[in-house]
């Protein structure tokens, strides 16, 4: 058996650096067993901790050595996403909103096909768990929309100046790039200079992420989730203008 704590409704999550290490078979593994629940939500995302396990699993609770992050002022807009952008902004039936159907967002990451994936982490519990969450104020959406239309978005949590990025999706092309971009546009608007993406991916790379070690990424988290939690989650189009070159 795994050397992890397993935990209940009442026991403390661990800290993160109690995670298992790079040789084990489940590197950032930090405990296992509880509910996900929005309080338990809190607590994790505080220790840079989150949930992903699939169907049939216990909870299983992360957090990965290095860490993948997007510090906002590093995105990279390619010039075909630049083009997209421009193109995106000035047509009429095209927006972004934010917040506006969290549900459906949250429930499209979960059904949209994935290539190299079978099946989601988003399971019911945890689909449910997110969704008490975002009426709470904590987890947000941003939604591509066109012509009355969700096209694209994506999800994660907001607690004071950190952004944790959950999952995306898209049903046109660039749909979720889109989405991606309204988020640095409005976390640059409002004090958020690193968005957590959790795992390494190609994707996510090219768009201007990288790896940062663990303890560089607590240290960010403290400083972060201590300052004022942002009061209005809206988006402007005006705010596109904090993407230019």
């Amino acid at each position: 058996m795994l050397p992890i704590a397993w935990i209940d409704e009442d026991t403390p999550l661990p800290p993160a650096r109690h995670a298992l290490g790079p040789d084990s078979d489940a590197p950032g593994l930090v405990a296992a067993g509880g509910q996900v629940t929005p309080g338990r939500l809190e607590e994790a995302y505080r220790k840079g901790i989150f949930p992903w396990y699939g169907p049939g699993q216990p909870v299983l609770w992360w957090s990965p050595d290095p860490r993948m992050v997007l510090p906002t002022a590093e995105f990279r807009v390619s010039h075909s996403l630049r083009k997209t952008l421009r193109r995106f902004a000035r047509t009429p039936g095209h927006e972004i909103r934010v917040d506006h159907a969290f549900d459906r967002v949250i429930a499209a990451c979960a059904g949209t096909p994935r290539d190299g994936q079978d099946g989601t982490w988003i399971v019911p519990q945890v689909m449910n768990a997110y969704r008490e969450w975002h009426r709470l104020g904590r987890a947000h959406s941003f939604e591509t929309w066109i012509d009355g239309e969700l096209v694209g978005g994506l999800y994660g949590v907001g607690i004071g100046r950190m952004f944790f990025g959950e999952s995306m999706f898209a049903h046109r092309t660039d749909a979720s790039k889109l989405a991606l971009a309204a988020l640095v546009a409005f976390a640059r608007a409002n004090g958020i200079t690193l968005i957590d993406c959790q795992q390494n991916t190609r994707h996510l790379a090219s768009l201007g992420a990288h790896e940062i070690d663990r303890e560089a990424f607590e240290r960010h988290l403290a400083n972060a989730c201590a300052q004022e939690d942002i009061g209005r989650w809206t988006y402007d189009a005006s705010l596109w203008e904090r993407l230019a070159p």
